[in-house]
């Protein structure tokens, strides 16, 4: 029995170049994920709301948040950090869910709400003043779960939990 070694690593090559190229494309295409999960905690007058977040802190993962996403759990959302405090925008482009986008100051306490964005809208979200973070969780859960500007947040990132 014989074979044609080049015919073969010729093959191969081939296949593996096709297989390298719908890896790069689905890739390229996937939606951005933050690395990593944490929980965090908001104390409301009724009471401790636990979320699983998302943590947004690199340019990437900030840029893009939940783009392109069509779901978001009840109790999941995504956490992101801009530090120094700052004047914050954000707006809902490539977003397919409604959010709460919920502006927490440095010392933890929610300064602003914003309920109930539009998907795929351009306009600018401001924070209202300096924000340390910006916790987006899905439309109608800061009415679902009393959650007010003067709340805290208990996170790391705001030297709690």
């Amino acid at each position: 029995m014989s074979f044609d070694r080049k015919a073969i690593w010729s093959r191969a090559r081939g296949w593996l170049a096709a297989v390298l190229l719908v890896t790069a494309f689905v890739v390229a295409n996937a939606p951005v994920r933050a690395a990593s999960f944490q929980p965090l905690e908001i104390v409301t007058k009724n009471g401790v709301q636990v979320f699983s977040v998302e943590m947004a802190t690199t340019e990437e993962e900030k840029q893009t948040g939940l783009m392109y996403r069509k779901e978001l759990a009840d109790g999941k959302g995504m956490l992101f950090d801009f530090n120094p405090e700052q004047e914050v925008s954000m707006w809902m482009k490539n977003t397919y869910i409604s959010l709460d986008m919920i502006f927490i100051r440095a010392d933890g306490r929610i300064l602003r709400i914003a309920e109930n964005t539009e998907p795929f809208s351009t306009k600018i979200i401001s924070s209202q003043g300096l924000a340390r973070a910006v916790l987006e969780v899905p439309a109608g859960t800061a009415q679902k779960y009393g959650i007010r500007p003067g709340d805290r947040v208990g996170h790391p990132l705001f030297g709690s939990k």
